[in-house]
């Protein structure tokens, strides 16, 4: 193949392979620019589903436009009917060769991941599902930027399943519960998948383990992650709850969209800051908004009460010069029942944003206090 012209594109030399084809770095003599080429191997030419799947990564791909996504040229075939994607070529190493030199600062982790969760939610607004996130499919460039790949197995919502009964796709260190179990999956199974890149990040190992594939996806079912703090140590706890909460067997317990994990990652980022009070330096002002409580009857609603807080706590993150606490810290004193002067304290802020909800009927009554602990 190194050295063979195909339509207008000159083989440069191999780059890796996989499951779903062997990719080669090319020149594209149209344009003057180096390109990738995903081949789909000859043999599954005659295999319709894959063909199929095939195609749809470079739909799925090609519909995104953002920079932390690989961009797609266009698919084509060879003169032998080989299917082919022409996407970007980035200079840099996967995410699977940079963790296996060593486990990654706490900083830039949390930099790769917000990286990854932007594209991510990028493609989650056009219901666009990967399916497949892990660090062999993340590519950091030399410039620091994260490239996802490979939208080979995504799943474009209400689109026929491709897959037949019984058949599951994704590497199984990675998959989420319902992955494993060949459930329908929705953008959640993503976030378990990051959950997971992020655990390696931090550890170099990930959090399920197995010597063979049905002893991991034993793991995942019935066992929890042994702690980050286990394998490193100087991890932040709020760092720790956020892995814990991506992780989460229960998918309504998990993070139910990319936005509120980006907001947890950049507070978990922050720096805790020795603020000096006197004239010329007034205190920055804190705040932490806490779960609304659910008056209903039905606790179903528990879940739309944390989505108000969340939302609530979202917004307050934008307003320069308000320090905000990070949403897996206000949560983990849900239910607690404590005096605001001892959250107040427990959590450093000076001011609270509490409230209920409560329903009854198609009638919904939602109140909102601001707090001041003093």
């Amino acid at each position: 193949m190194i050295g063979k012209t195909i339509s207008h594109y000159k083989i440069l030399e191999k780059l890796g392979e996989g499951g779903m084809g062997d990719v080669y770095k090319a020149e594209d003599t149209n344009l003057d620019r180096v390109v990738a080429l995903k081949f789909l191997p000859l043999a599954m030419t005659r295999d319709e589903e894959v063909k199929m799947r095939f195609v749809n990564e470079a739909k799925a791909a090609s519909a995104l436009d953002h920079s932390n996504i690989c961009t797609i040229f266009e698919i084509d075939k060879t003169d032998e009917g080989q299917l082919f994607i022409s996407m970007g070529y980035y200079e840099g190493e996967t995410l699977e060769q940079k963790i296996k030199q060593n486990p990654l600062e706490i900083e830039e982790a949390i930099d790769i991941t917000i990286q990854i969760a932007q594209g991510l939610d990028k493609a989650h607004n056009k219901k666009i599902v990967h399916r497949d996130i892990k660090s062999a499919n993340i590519i950091i460039t030399n410039d620091n930027v994260v490239k996802i790949v490979d939208f080979g197995i995504a799943k474009l919502a209400g689109q026929t399943r491709i897959t037949q009964d019984g058949t599951s796709l994704g590497t199984a260190t990675y998959k989420s519960p319902e992955q494993t179990l060949s459930k329908d999956v929705d953008h959640r199974t993503d976030i378990w998948s990051l959950g997971v890149v992020l655990y390696e990040m931090l550890t170099g190992l990930t959090p399920f383990q197995g010597e063979y594939e049905q002893a991991v996806v034993y793991s995942i079912l019935n066992e929890e992650p042994e702690s980050l703090t286990k394998h490193r140590i100087g991890i932040p706890k709020e760092l720790e709850q956020i892995v814990n909460k991506a992780l989460a067997k229960n998918t309504d317990e998990r993070y139910q969209n990319l936005e509120y994990l980006i907001v947890d990652l950049y507070q978990a980022k922050k720096e805790p800051k020795k603020i000096k009070i006197n004239a010329q330096s007034p205190q920055i002002p804190t705040i932490a908004v806490l779960p609304f409580t659910n008056m209903s009857a039905d606790k179903d609603q528990d879940y739309f009460c944390d989505g108000i807080a969340e939302d609530i706590l979202n917004d307050l993150t934008h307003l320069e010069g308000l320090q905000v606490v990070a949403r897996t810290s206000s949560f983990a004193i849900k239910s607690q029942n404590q005096d605001v002067k001892e959250i107040g304290l427990r959590l450093g802020v000076d001011t609270l944003v509490e409230g209920s909800v409560r329903k009854v009927g198609n009638r919904l009554r939602i109140t909102a206090q601001l707090i001041t602990v003093s």
